[in-house]
């Protein structure tokens, strides 16, 4: 047994002071009487005044009061446990943040589109948890996995190409970091979504998918860019291209959509390679394929449910009350016959 409102018992305190009140009103009674006049007289007198009625009443009103403070507590008896489970996909995007992702071949430019299909992606789940890896030269967690998606909008706000230090696209370390973000010791799919434009000059990423598809974990890689390419662009401090990044050679660097490493990254894990639109089509394409994979149950709570219990006590102090309002405190005195004349 327990009450959702205790405080209300508090209110109990003034019981003892009713029921004070009550014994000094009945005592203040008699000595009134006793100074009238005779006793017995006035017993014969009042007859149909019985203080056994009225000391009843006042037990009655007390015992009402008493169950109505009882009542607004909200007693609450016996348990229900019930077991309340989470179900959905726990998804990592991958982030490219490289200044390839500056360039111009897709508009506004490469990251501003990538951010804009990780908020449609966002936009259609339902209670899935979802965290954030960035990377360029090196890779790190940049949101943990969570089901707050007001949290990750702002860990993206803030991503530019200058949230990772070191310059350059590696996808096989922002590969692992996403495998090391799942939990374990669950076996239920687990899918990242990299966002990139496969330009990789470092590792190997193909090896590294591999490695993820050992631990069932699926790729959905979405090519930013065009094979075509486009020189990447150096602004000034007001904002304004100023020029272009060039090579050792005083070349300009045209940075090239890599569909072909893209595609074996999804081949080798059994997802799907698609290239960015600007209708977005390839998020559409990707949720409704993940919709189509077992869930993963990753939350399960007990909660421990009591029953409301306060409407039998408050059955008991409308009883009392009604009791109260039935019964008089005058009793009736039987008058005999005497005849008509006498």
């Amino acid at each position: 047994m327990r009450f959702a409102q205790p405080e209300y018992l508090y209110a109990l305190g003034l019981v003892p002071l009713l029921i004070i009140f009550y014994i000094f009103r009945f005592r203040q009674k008699a000595k009134a009487l006793n100074r009238l006049g005779n006793p017995e007289l006035l017993a014969k007198l009042s007859r149909t005044t019985s203080i056994g009625r009225q000391k009843l009443k006042a037990g009655l009103m007390v015992c009402s009061m008493i169950c109505c403070l009882v009542a607004l507590a909200r007693p609450q008896f016996g348990t229900k446990i019930e077991t309340i489970k989470r179900q959905g996909f726990e998804i990592i995007v991958a982030l490219d943040v490289s200044n390839s992702m500056l360039a111009e071949d897709v508009k506004p430019n490469r990251l501003m589109r990538a951010k804009h299909a990780i908020r449609s992606l966002m936009a259609q789940l339902q209670g899935d948890r979802i965290g954030l890896v960035v990377f360029a030269g090196a890779a790190f967690l940049q949101c943990p996995m969570t089901s707050d998606y007001s949290a990750l909008e702002l860990f993206l706000d803030g991503v530019d190409t200058e949230t990772v230090g070191t310059q350059g696209t590696a996808i096989s370390e922002a590969l692992q970091t996403a495998m090391k973000a799942f939990q374990k010791n669950r076996q239920e799919h687990k899918i990242v979504v990299l966002l990139t434009d496969g330009e990789d000059h470092q590792d190997d990423p193909v090896a590294a998918a591999r490695e993820l598809s050992s631990q069932g974990i699926r790729v959905y890689a979405v090519g930013i860019g065009t094979p075509f390419g486009e020189p990447i662009p150096i602004k000034n401090l007001g904002g304004r291209v100023s020029g272009h990044k060039r090579d050792e050679a005083g070349s300009v660097v045209m940075s090239r959509l890599d569909e072909n490493t893209l595609q074996q990254i999804a081949m080798e894990t059994e997802g799907t390679y698609y290239r960015s639109t600007l209708g977005e089509d390839e998020i559409q394409a990707i949720y409704d394929d993940i919709t189509e994979l077992e869930k993963t149950e990753f939350e399960s709570k007990e909660y421990t449910q009591y029953e409301e219990r306060y409407q039998y006590i408050l059955a008991f102090a409308l009883f009392f009350f009604i009791l109260d309002t039935l019964i008089n405190d005058r009793k009736a005195i039987k008058t005999p016959w005497m005849g008509r004349f006498e």
